[in-house]
């Protein structure tokens, strides 16, 4: 009987715990049993694996968030993306899951009897549920937890933090003033913890930031970092703090804030101590050569640190700006270079780099250098439009000196070697081929060093040292593709054997177009193919020299003109009058085209005249003797008289004709560019006034006028803005040549009612106009016809009706102007279809239409 009555025990006692288990499950009763039933099933399950996601969340914001040190910090590390925080779900998989653990927590273990929870794990999980959207950006939702956590749970030991969160929320929202009243009045009616206290104070501290209050940041930031007990917490609260006073300008109280943060060490992240040694030194000037002495040894020391490698970018700024104080420009171009090779995606600081390097070289007037910099610190500014547009505005005005300087360093060049003796010649190229040979020889060695150490380090698997161990994660792995300086090597070993060749079958025979590399060529053309073996051969290079005398002229032509728009742009934009002088002096020494000898005297003696030089007298008489009656002479022997007429600024003058040319005053435009062509050679403007006269000449002259003007614009002006719009609207000209007269039928597309007239006839064309208007007037149906009076060439002008709809309606009304008894009209005139119209100004053939109008009357 004995094993019966045991099994009837534990039966019991089975029934008993499931009874008990069973009625503590419910969410309904208000029992010792079920409220602590959920709340401890809450607390150690559904909350604990949200708060560990929440926790898992926060750390990956803050790793992932890059602090911008060029501004003051935000208090806490999180960056607000609008996206974001106005976006409907979680983005975060983790802050998705602490809001799904609370969710559930709220949802199973909720205990709410009779308006009361009373399950007291709840106001925690609303906290989870209003931290995890708020860490997700979507304040709205994490406002309205916060919000019923003091709604709801007035006495929870969570109502403080509750307030807290709310008001930091309030600040993402940019309600700092709101924040600001609701946190002064929670210090003053709760009694808080010191890390509750702390908390409290540095979200004020971050609303008096944002609303530009820096003295009441630094104090509410001070109390802060006084209470708060994390270290983390402190040395930034101190490193804002020094900001702050940097701001104001009080570099010893900032320098006081900073020590505050170096002496935490390794008790706060080492970016704070880094940043905080920095900018303190910035802060305290050298006195003497001994202090100074004592600065670079220190810096020397944080250099060799191995724990501040991460942060070499910023300390090799400092150093490079160390040294131009002290006027030592090597060695801070040298830091500064050092600075971009180590940094590690501090995109300011980048910039920044670039652009003293930019400064750098455009102060030694290498103005080639100076633009690839700018280009450099353009890729790297972000947000910073102001910047840019400086930025944009330097590189812009280099521009132009790129360019010439580039034509003058290739043209010079090649005349050099052109005039040349063959064996000097000879001697020059087998001396180049000498040393690329060498140079190639270097570059193979040194590949095959690093290849061999590669291979050591893949192939032996018990020698891995720390230092080792770092290449390879820096280089991307040991497999050959995931090693990019092998890979790389891999590559430029193919390129300098085989030369860039596309990816296809029997890619190795020699009578596929390769390239090994590219020859410089002129814009617009071909690169030249260059086969390995050609690099080493003599005959290549001797082959590619121009040898025909009207090449080596233009070259020459195209390298005087250079040199002479580098004189102006440097005289006129840089004040660099030293290096004007010289370009205009090196034009004059080369026997130019005649029109540039003139404008270089004259503009080299006005430079004399700046810089004090006793060749002004020299250069004035030469050019009052030796070009009499010009402009420049006129001006040097009676300047007043000369200038008098003429106060109207380039620009303005340019606008002036070019009102007359809309006006159809094309003779006088003609005449009056052409004149200030002659006189102004050289100025920015010119390019402009030879696309007005251009334009000019096809309104008079018809399309080849027009073309061989376009033509000489390209060729004269090919890499400025006007040029290539020469050159685009001579392609569409040329696609105008075949233009003929339309045979339309009848009644198809509009017409106009064409009276020509001798240009000479002023009174008949103005009695013909009147009696144009007239008819618009007195036949209302005409009344949305409009007349116009358009140039033809020298001697004729058209009176022209346009807007008639049809043929039909174009027979009616020339009927009816030709026939009316009140207003008779004896001008003999034409009907014309609009395109052929066109084609009649563009090809100036009248005439032949004309003929053919007669000839197909009955």
């Amino acid at each position: 009987m004995r094993p019966v009555t045991n099994i009837s025990c534990f039966i019991f006692a089975v029934a008993a715990i499931s009874f008990v288990v069973l009625s503590g499950c419910s969410t309904e009763r208000d029992a010792f049993l079920n409220r602590n039933f959920h709340a401890l099933t809450s607390k150690y399950n559904i909350l604990y694996n949200g708060k560990n996601a929440l926790r898992d969340g926060r750390e990956g914001l803050v790793t992932s968030y890059g602090d911008d040190y060029w501004e003051i910090l935000p208090v806490e590390r999180m960056e607000v993306v609008e996206e974001l925080a106005f976006s409907g779900g979680a983005e975060n998989p983790d802050f998705e899951r602490a809001e799904e653990k609370a969710t559930k927590a709220i949802q199973k273990h909720g205990m709410n009897i009779r308006g009361r929870e009373r399950n007291p794990q709840m106001d925690e999980a609303y906290m989870l549920l209003g931290m995890g959207r708020y860490y997700d950006q979507r304040f709205i939702p994490a406002m309205e937890a916060f919000n019923y956590v003091m709604d709801k749970y007035p006495d929870s030991d969570q109502y403080a933090r509750a307030k807290i969160w709310r008001e930091k929320t309030n600040i993402r929202m940019e309600s700092e003033e709101l924040a600001l009243e609701n946190l002064k009045e929670l210090l003053r009616s709760e009694e808080l913890e010191d890390q509750e206290y702390a908390d409290a104070s540095a979200m004020m501290g971050q609303a008096y930031i944002n609303l530009q209050y820096k003295d009441s940041a630094i104090r509410r930031l001070k109390i802060a970092a006084g209470l708060t007990k994390k270290n983390e917490e402190k040395g930034r609260y101190n490193y804002i703090i020094g900001q702050l006073y940097n701001a104001l300008e009080d570099k010893d109280s900032a320098n006081m804030a900073f020590d505050k943060v170096i002496v935490l060490k390794r008790k706060s992240p080492r970016i704070y101590m880094i940043n905080a040694r920095l900018q303190k030194m910035r802060n305290t000037e050298v006195a003497d050569a001994e202090e100074r002495a004592e600065r670079l040894d220190f810096l020397a020391k944080m250099e060799k640190n191995r724990e501040n490698r991460p942060f070499l970018d910023k300390i090799y700024h400092y150093i490079a700006d160390f040294h131009m104080e002290a006027d030592s420009v090597a060695l801070a171009e040298a830091y500064l270079n050092r600075s971009l090779r180590a940094n590690t995606g501090d995109d300011k600081l980048s910039a920044v780099c670039y652009e003293q390097l930019a400064e750098m070289n455009f102060d030694r007037n290498e103005y080639k250098n100076a633009g690839a910099y700018y280009d450099s610190t353009l890729t790297k500014l972000k947000d910073d439009r102001r910047k840019i547009r400086a930025i944009q505005k330097k590189r812009e005005n280099l521009q132009d000196v790129i360019r010439y300087e580039d034509i003058v360093y290739v043209n010079d060049s090649i005349l050099r070697l052109a005039a040349m003796p063959e064996s000097e010649r000879e001697a020059y190229f087998e001396t180049y081929i000498e040393e690329l040979k060498k140079k190639e020889e270097e570059e193979a060695r040194q590949r095959e060093a690093e290849e061999s150490a590669a291979e050591a380090g893949m192939f032996n698997p018990f020698e891995e040292s720390g230092n080792t161990r770092s290449q390879n994660e820096n280089q991307g792995g040991k497999f050959y593709f995931y090693n990019q300086v092998t890979l790389g090597h891999g590559k430029t070993a193919f390129r300098s054997t085989w030369g860039d060749r596309e990816l296809g079958d029997n890619w190795r025979l020699s009578d596929k177009n390769t390239v090994a590399r590219a020859e410089i060529s002129p814009e617009g053309e071909e690169p030249v193919a260059v086969a390995p073996d050609q690099r080493y051969d003599i005959n290549f290079y001797l082959d590619r020299l121009p040898a025909d005398e009207e090449v080596l002229d233009s070259l020459k032509t195209e390298r005087d003109f250079a040199n002479y728009q580098l004189g102006l742009i440097y005289k006129e934009k840089f004040r660099e009058y030293p290096l004007a002088i010289t370009k205009l002096e090196t034009v004059l020494d080369s026997e130019p085209e005649e029109k540039l000898v003139l404008p270089s005297k004259y503009h080299l003696f006005r430079l004399y005249e700046q810089v004090g030089s006793d060749k002004m007298a020299q250069a004035r008489e030469d050019i009052i003797k030796n070009h009499p009656g010009s402009r420049y002479a006129e001006i040097l022997e009676n300047p007043e008289a000369v200038l008098a007429g003429e106060t109207d600024s380039p620009e303005a003058r340019f606008t002036a004709l070019h009102k007359k040319y809309q006006a159809q005053q094309y003779e006088t435009v003609l005449r009056e560019t052409e004149n200030y062509i002659k006189t102004h050679t050289g100025e920015e403007i010119i390019p402009r006034m030879e696309m007005l006269r251009a334009t000019c000449l096809g309104r008079l002259y018809g399309l080849e006028r027009f073309k061989e003007a376009l033509g000489s614009i390209a060729l004269n002006y090919p890499n400025d803005d006007v040029g290539k719009e020469a050159q685009r609207r001579l392609d569409e000209a040329v696609a105008l040549e075949n233009d003929a007269l339309t045979a339309a039928e009848e009644g198809k597309g509009r017409w106009k009612l064409l009276f020509p007239l001798p240009k000479s006839s002023i009174t008949g064309t103005r009695e013909l106009m009147e009696n144009m208007e007239f008819f618009t007037l007195k036949y209302p149906y005409y009344k949305n016809l409009k007349v116009s009076l358009d140039v033809y060439d020298d001697d004729t002008v058209f009176v022209v009706v346009h807007g008639l709809r049809n043929k039909t309606e174009a027979d009616a009304y020339r009927e009816l102007v030709n026939n009316d008894e009140e207003c008779v009209i004896d001008t003999e005139n034409f009907l014309i279809l609009s395109p052929d119209y066109r084609t009649v100004q563009v090809h100036k053939n009248f005439d032949a239409y004309k003929n053919k109008e007669t000839s197909q009357e009955p």
